[in-house]
């Protein structure tokens, strides 16, 4: 009931406030029409403007990117941005771009702008919704799939188009590019144009190129409605049909007294509060969608499904240890709150000497650095570390260059792989019936 003492300005002033802040606490009521895509590689210094008010902060892997979001690379830094399709960007370093536009049309068509305000990207874009791409004063706008590259120099911007056929508008009018073709806009002339009819190799191509491929190889059979991070899932982890439960999935180098929720971060989003980010390399779709079960036997396991929800913190069902304790978000707390082993910090690809130990759940795995993580798996189990001498990942050098000059996981990144003097005792692998 309102206060009868309170003129009708005022009780109208109070209620428009109340409804006010009711929006913003709500994710629910934060608009059906916005969405969330993935940061899904973090290299090097990194940092993000999550329009939190606190400006740029160091970003971490399995960050959620939303709309008005702004996100730049420095030094050597390079990061990938994953959407929900499973079409990707790569930047490269000293590059920063704003994510203007992650929306829905009203036909339900998934709507996303970038803007690249200097440096390096790659986009290997699949077809789901449209993507447009502004850079200088050129606008590329894709509903079909394409790959290409664009380097913003000062002076001039160097497109380059690897699949598909791109149209780019910009003053100057608007050109084809087409597939093995490239151009280039002079910025200090209103970016005339030079078609030219063969495509230079870039330092990083390589790296783009073995990412794409990566992808390919370890999303080949995803059937779930969302494909980012389906490719982790692949690499790090294995499907069971477990009886009584249906298809699962389980990450490799768990262990016994392992659980989903010892290693990450509490970071803070305006609209949504305190998100949980897995600090696991495959920590995207197990967190987001489905739930987390423990299933005697077999130990911690995701069961995939519920892509109607998209979930802020992670869900779990069924009976679950006396001794685990759920995930608590974190409340007046804007900064991130790291938790074990993740958080902010630089990533740290595999490189030679590197130790996987059991329990550790995959960090320290760099994608695609080791040939067959499931056999690696067993020997971890039984021996509780196993030391791996393997390439680093995605090489990024010139053509013919690359990690082995081979195939991503397989005979390109092999390892030599060694039990560890320090290894410890008792490793079972809460995943033995794989």
């Amino acid at each position: 009931m309102t206060d009868p003492s309170l003129p009708g300005s005022r009780i109208t002033l109070v209620l428009l406030t109340a409804m006010a802040c009711a929006l913003f606490a709500l994710p629910a009521l934060a608009g059906s029409q916005a969405r969330i895509v993935r940061l899904s590689d973090v290299q090097g210094s990194v940092q993000i403007d999550k329009n939190t008010g606190l400006g740029f902060e160091s970003a971490f892997l399995n960050l959620p990117v939303m709309q008005g979001a702004q996100l730049r690379t420095r030094g050597s830094g390079r990061a990938e941005i994953e959407f929900e399709d499973g079409s990707t960007m790569r930047v490269g370093p000293n590059t920063a771009v704003e994510f203007s536009t992650l929306g829905v049309s009203d036909s339900g068509q998934r709507v996303s702008e970038v803007t690249l305000t200097e440096g390096l990207a790659y986009v290997n874009w699949l077809d789901k919704g449209v993507f447009t791409l502004n850079f200088s004063r050129e606008k590329v706008t894709l509903d079909h799939p394409a790959h290409f590259r664009v380097d913003a120099l000062p002076e001039v911007v160097k497109f380059a188009v690897f699949k598909g056929s791109v149209d780019v508008e910009g003053p100057a009018g608007k050109t084809t590019v087409s597939q093995k073709k490239m151009a280039e806009f002079d910025v200090t002339h209103q970016d005339q144009f030079l078609l030219a009819k063969e495509i230079e190799e870039g330092p990083l191509d390589n790296w783009d190129r073995q990412a794409i491929q990566y992808h390919e190889q370890y999303a080949r059979n995803n059937s779930s409605p969302y494909g980012y991070g389906a490719s982790d899932l692949g690499y790090y982890g294995n499907y069971t049909t477990v009886p009584g439960y249906g298809m699962m999935w389980q990450p490799f180098f768990t262990g016994v007294g392992w659980n989903p929720f010892m290693d990450g971060a509490w970071s803070w989003y305006p609209g949504y509060g305190s998100m949980f980010v897995s600090a696991y390399p495959w920590g995207w779709l197990p967190y987001r969608y489905g739930n987390w079960m423990f299933v005697p036997g077999f130990g911690w396991m995701w069961q995939p499904g519920g892509y109607s929800t998209w979930n802020v913190l992670p869900s779990t069902a069924g009976k679950l240890p006396a001794t685990f304790h759920p995930p608590v978000a974190p409340t007046g707390v804007v900064h991130p709150v790291v938790l074990g082993k993740g958080g902010p910090v630089e990533s740290s690809p595999a490189s030679f000497g590197t130790v996987i130990r059991n329990g550790s759940g995959g960090i320290g795995v760099a994608r695609g650095s080791i040939a067959n993580l499931k056999n690696l798996n067993r020997q971890v189990a039984k021996s509780g570390s196993v030391e791996v001498h393997s390439s680093a990942m995605f090489g990024a050098t010139s053509k013919g260059g690359g990690v082995a000059g081979s195939s991503v996981g397989r005979s390109g990144m092999t390892s030599s792989v060694g039990h560890s003097s320090g290894a410890s005792s008792g490793g079972h692998a809460s995943g033995g019936h794989r």
